[in-house]
Formats: C-alpha cells, structure tokens, sequence
C-alpha cells in the first residue's frame, strides 16, 4: 500500500481532490474480539497501508497461497496466529511512528463552511406585523402610501436583565446589479432611511417575559415597490438591535433582521383599450381591443380586425388579397436605470471643461412571455369591401418568468412593460371572374404592432387605508342617556345644583333626581334595598 501513498503525492492537482475523497470514502476497519483469524488477516491486507514493502508482498503471497490450495486446521490457525501476531506488530509500530497514522490536510477545505452564529442566553428578539399586506394602490402622484404597524418583543430569558438600548430602523436599499465600478460596494448599494424608533431612551432594568413594543410607520405613496429586477433592486429592510450589559460590560447587540415585501396595485379599467394602426404603403388596417392593464397571473385576449386586405386591380382586371400566413406575439419587460458613481470613484470636474457624467445610463430588455402560432383566425375573401381577418389573441406570461411589475422611482430607475404582435402576409391574385384560382406572388410582409401594457399586482378585497378611516365625531349618532347609581345625599344644596345644570342645558329628557334616587314615570323612586 505504501505504493499507492507514493502515486497519491505525485498525482496532479487536477485529481487531488478526487483522490481525497476515494481515501476518505474507504475507512479502516477496526479490529473487533468476535471476528476470526481470517476476517482480520484479509481486513488487515486490503485496508492497512501503513506496512512496509515486505509485509504487504508476505500477505500476497499468503492469499496466493490460500487460494490455491486448502488449509488444514493447524495451518490455518497458525496462519491465524501469525496474522493476528502481525496485526499487533503492526499497531505496536503505529504507536512508535505517528507517520503511520491516517493523512490529513490541515490547509485544504472543500466545500462552504457555514456561518457562526451567536446566540444570546438573556433575551431575544421577534416582531410581529399586525397590518394587511402592503400595498399601495394607485400610481406614485395619487397614491396616498400604504400603513405599516406591529409590535416588537423582547423576551427576557434571566430574572432580571439590563437592557442598555434597543432601537430599530426601516431603510431601503437600491441595489445596482451592473454598477458604476461593479467591485465598488458604495457604487453597488445605496441605502436610505425612512423611518428610526428609539424604543429604550434610557437604560431599563427588565423582568423575565415577554415585553412588547409598538411600531408604525406610514410609507409614502411615491415610494417605489419592491423590485427584483435584471438592472436595478429595491427591497425594504428592517433591522432591530438590542444592547444587554451584564455585570457592567456591554454584550454583542442582539439583531433581528426581516425584509417587507411592498406592492403596488393600479386601477383596472372597466372598458378594454382601443387602438387603430395603419400599415403603409398597403391598405391594411388593423382595429385592436385589449386591456391596459395586466397583472403576473391570468390571461388576457387581444381582439384583431384587419380590414383592407383586398385590392381590385382594374388594369388586368384581377384581385389581389394580403393573406395572414404567421403571428408571433410576445411580451417585453424593459428596464432603464442609471448607475451613479460614489464619492470616491466620481469623476472629478476639470478647470474650463464640460461637467463631468456622474451616473452611466443602463437599459435592458428581456421577454417574459411569447409563442407563435399559424391558425386559429378567420378570413373572409368574398369582396372587394367584405374581406377582413378576425382573431382573438390570448396571451400571458411565460410560467417560470422572472419578472418585475411596472415602477417609477425619483433616481432615474423605471420598469415598463410592452406587448409586442408581429404579423406576416404574403400577397396572393386571382381573376374578378375566377376567384379559386389563386396564384402567389411571392411578396411578403412583416406588419409589427407595439402596446404599452401595464404589469401590476392583484389589488384583491384590500382598499387604501385613508378609505378605512373610522367615522369623525360629527358622523357618530347621539347615544342614550347612561343610567346612575343611587346617591345618598345629606344636603339637598347638590340637587338644587344638578336640577340648576338640567335647566342650563335645556334637555327635556333629563331624569328628575330625588334624595334617594332617580323617579319613576310613575312618581315612586328607585332605590336599591342594600344600600
């Protein structure tokens, strides 16, 4: 086996790790008091590699030798005994060389290691959101934000802890996926803070349980929504950090990290868009109906109606007709962004010169959705005024499409979405008095259509929070009079006064209070017979 330790060191670093892995797959067995003489003679030669040259060549020869002949019981427990004999040799010697021993690798690490966490045994952080989901409806200039309010928990562990300082901040962050300087982290992340609660003023000496702590924070309606996108990201990141000093040292803060997903939901037309589109030099014209507005589940029809396909050719006396051979239909999602370039990898303006670009202009475009199909519409070729082409076109988004719903934020970062029709016709004549007999002409047009589609999010049952409003005083009808426990007074000077207010108010339906309680309709007084 040496021998195999010898190849092993001279192999290529290409193979290294795979030879790593084969010796670490092939563990040593260990010797155990059950097993027999054989057992361990043949476990001792096909595992052990920390013999010499001699003693591997002797067990080759001993199994050459036990294969091709039987063994009788005294040869095979002396054999028996000299295995075992070796085996302690051979551990004997392991003890004495510590080069013997299995080979490790104390400098290579394959695989990922994970990340250390440190747990807190005083208190613990959690929060939970008590608002819907956040959503703005409405586009950024109407939209009135959306509320956001829960509360924080501190779970004290100890009977007493000393809680320093606990605070907690709503942020968001602007990732630029193709930077300005793509290895630059200033140039790759911009942060801004929204909102900050100092929840502890002052150090605060905390019993054991659960301690809650409100927050709310209303996020303005011109705030974009979460993004993921192929340029640009927004994610909204809320972070809480606890400070616990325990025998008046300061222990690592104790953090809670989450990300809220903010949306945006537009109004949805009640009447489809109509658009009409002329293709020159042709007489085609196409009448669409479609929806404006779309959203990342479901699917929506695109009505198509193409008039002015035939053209009557009074020269040779024939007709000529555009015939709808191929549609392709395809959904575009395009984003456009502006990187900016931090402090310290701005261009720096020069004396006399032209002010220098801050921010490199990135637009990508990327499909979320097509297919292309050849029938499935109607056409009509009976005139000269008659001859349309109908169809009903369903399209949606592709089913694993990564996409990202329409967006618009103050830096220059915007996320539109464009439908996409691309027609091809081929020109084809007959004669006015044999129309079945058609001829193709061997001209072709490609007739391409551009909408602008809005992607959003299902606004569901959910409205605006400022429509959710409870009711204002004035809307609150009166209510009725509350009832008064019995009173016993010893000086009638505090029902003059009371009967004195009654009158001041001018309210007819006051009750008449006596010395021992509120009269009955009927003159006798209600007293309570305990008092």
């Amino acid at each position: 086996m040496p021998h195999r330790v010898a190849n092993f060191f001279r192999s290529s670093a290409s193979s290294l790790e795979q030879q790593v892995s084969t010796l670490t797959k092939t563990s040593r067995k260990r010797e155990s008091p059950h097993r027999t003489g054989r057992e361990t003679a043949s476990s001792e030669r096909v595992f052990s590699y920390a013999s010499s040259i001699e003693d591997d060549t002797e067990n080759r020869q001993l199994q050459t030798r036990s294969q091709s002949q039987p063994l009788t019981s005294s040869r095979r427990g002396r054999m028996t005994d000299s295995n075992l004999n070796r085996s302690d040799s051979g551990a004997s010697d392991k003890e004495h060389h510590p080069h013997h021993h299995r080979l490790s690798f104390p400098g290579m690490h394959f695989g990922r290691s994970g990340r250390e966490t440190h747990a807190n045994s005083l208190l613990a952080v959690d929060w939970k959101l008590e608002s819907p989901p956040i959503v703005m409806y409405g586009d950024a200039e109407n939209s009135t934000g959306a509320l956001v309010s829960g509360q924080l928990y501190l779970d004290i562990k100890q009977a007493e802890v000393e809680v320093e300082s606990f605070n907690a901040t709503l942020s968001i962050r602007l990732t630029q996926k193709k930077a300005f300087v793509h290895h630059c982290n200033d140039c790759t992340n911009q942060t801004t803070e929204l909102k900050k609660w100092c929840l502890l003023p002052q150090p605060l000496l905390l019993k054991k349980g659960t301690h809650s702590y409100p927050i709310s924070v209303l996020l303005e309606g011109h705030l974009p929504a979460t993004v993921d996108g192929a340029l640009v990201g927004i994610a909204y990141e809320f972070k809480a950090e606890a400070v616990v000093k325990s025998n008046g040292v300061l222990l690592p803060a104790v953090k809670l990290e989450r990300v809220l997903e903010v949306k945006r939901s537009l109004p949805v037309p009640e009447l489809p868009h109509h658009s009409i589109r002329v293709f020159p030099p042709t007489n085609i014209k196409a009448n669409v109906h479609y929806p404006h507005v779309i959203h990342p589940i479901g699917t929506y029809t695109l009505s198509i109606r193409l008039d002015g396909i035939a053209k009557h050719n009074t020269r040779v006396n024939t007709m000529e007709y555009w015939k709808l051979k191929k549609l392709t239909w395809r959904l575009e999602e395009i984003s456009k962004t502006i990187a900016p370039a931090c402090e310290k990898h701005c261009p720096k303006a020069i004396e006399g010169g032209p002010q220098p670009k801050k921010g490199i202009s990135r637009t990508d475009t990327r499909v979320i959705g097509e297919k292309t199909i050849f029938s499935g519409w109607k056409s009509n070729y009976g005139g000269l005024t008659d001859s349309t082409v109908e169809l009903e076109l369903e399209y949606n988004l592709a089913k694993h499409a990564k996409y990202a719903c329409d967006t618009k934020s103050r830096d220059g970062s915007e996320i539109t979405h464009q439908l996409m029709v691309e027609m091809v016709v081929s020109q084809e004549w007959a004669p006015v008095n044999k129309p079945a007999l058609v001829t193709h002409t061997g001209v072709g047009r490609i007739l391409r259509m551009h909408f602008t589609t809005i992607l959003t999010e299902r606004g569901g049952i959910g409205i605006s929070w400022d429509n959710e409003a409870p009711p204002i005083y004035q809307d609150v009808p009166p209510s009725p009079p509350a009832y008064c426990e019995e009173m016993v007074f010893g000086d009638s000077s505090i029902i003059d006064r009371i009967e004195s207010l009654d009158a001041l108010s001018g309210d007819s339906t006051s009750p008449n209070y006596t010395a021992t309680g509120p009269s009955r309709s009927d003159g006798s007084s209600m007293s309570s017979g305990g008092r």
